[in-house]
């Protein structure tokens, strides 16, 4: 990385864009300098390139206009311009010092002493309260909106490793105390693989149709008697002999029918091959513990409140 660091590229960058912008120049002066001879009895509008389309269609030898050319002019004055105020040139910070991390920060203090004690009020209300607060609740949908739905869907629904937050199944528990902690300092969720301790394939798709049967879904029932064996002494640590889950670990309930990476017998059988691997990231420094709290509110609504009806 050091090859694009040092001080050459800086100078090639200055080089450069000084030769690009006087380069139009020239070629611009070059241009207008350049007459049009007309042959005897031809005017302006009659005399040609001699390039011809279509049949008919022929290219007109005139100059360029005037005030082309000064617009022109002028954009080219107004880039030397902005080069010399902001910063475009390698390492050249411009002379008015401005910053877009800087501007970025601005607009960060600025927004801060607009909402920061709208977001303060809020943190000193429980999280059920601030839910049923119109104005808190489409503070949260747009904070959602920003910074969750790239992962759990607009809709909130999730997808194929995302989970759904719109009904009741939670991993660690839907308590609203328990997602703002979720969204505070994020989760790391980790099935290990666990082929190996399973045993032969026939022992894994065994087991899969075992989990099948917890939930009702169609299995094929000597295959389930045969892996419940197998997943009492390997899967029921964290899934529970019965398979509800344990939301102390984070390990899902296998007896309802939601699923997280899907429910077909395959999928099944990947996830305990394989194992699965998740992680939500932690919101903490990053939106602080007010907005947080808003946030958490407003999903905890998701599944806790009834739709707001049309008009």
């Amino acid at each position: 990385m050091s090859d694009f660091t040092n001080g050459f590229w800086n100078i090639y960058i200055v080089v450069l864009t000084l030769i690009g912008i006087l380069g139009c120049g020239v070629l611009l002066w070059s241009q207008s300098k350049h007459k049009v001879v007309l042959k005897p009895g031809a005017s302006a509008q009659t005399q040609t390139t001699g390039h011809m389309w279509d049949e008919d269609l022929t290219e007109l030898n005139t100059p360029m206009p005037r005030w082309w050319m000064w617009l022109f002019y002028i954009t080219i004055v107004f880039g030397l311009v902005y080069l010399v105020l902001y910063p475009g040139l390698g390492n050249y910070a411009g002379s008015l010092g401005w910053k877009s991390a800087g501007a970025y920060q601005e607009e960060l203090k600025q927004a801060e002493a607009d909402y920061g004690p709208l977001f303060a009020k809020y943190q000193q209300q429980d999280l059920k309260a601030v839910a049923a607060d119109p104005q808190a609740r489409a503070m949260g949908e747009r904070l959602f909106l920003t910074y969750c739905s790239q992962c759990h869907g607009s809709d909130a629904r999730g997808s194929k490793g995302f989970p759904n937050l719109t009904d009741h199944d939670w991993l660690h528990g839907g308590e609203p105390d328990v997602i703002k902690t979720t969204i505070l300092n994020g989760r790391n969720g980790m099935m290990p693989p666990m082929g190996a301790a399973v045993g032969s394939e026939k022992d894994i798709e065994n087991v899969a149709q075992y989990v099948l049967s917890l939930s009702g879904s169609t299995s094929d029932p000597i295959k389930s008697v045969l892996g419940r064996g197998k997943f009492v002494a390997n899967c029921a640590a964290c899934h529970g002999a019965d398979g509800k889950g344990n939301p102390m670990m984070g390990a899902p309930n296998l007896s309802d029918r939601i699923w997280l990476y899907g429910g077909s017998a395959d999928t099944i059988m990947e996830t305990i091959r394989r194992g699965r691997s998740n992680v939500m990231p932690a919101f903490k420094d990053f939106l602080g513990e007010g907005k947080v709290h808003v946030l958490s509110a407003y999903v905890w609504s998701l599944s806790n409140m009834p739709a707001a009806t049309p008009h």
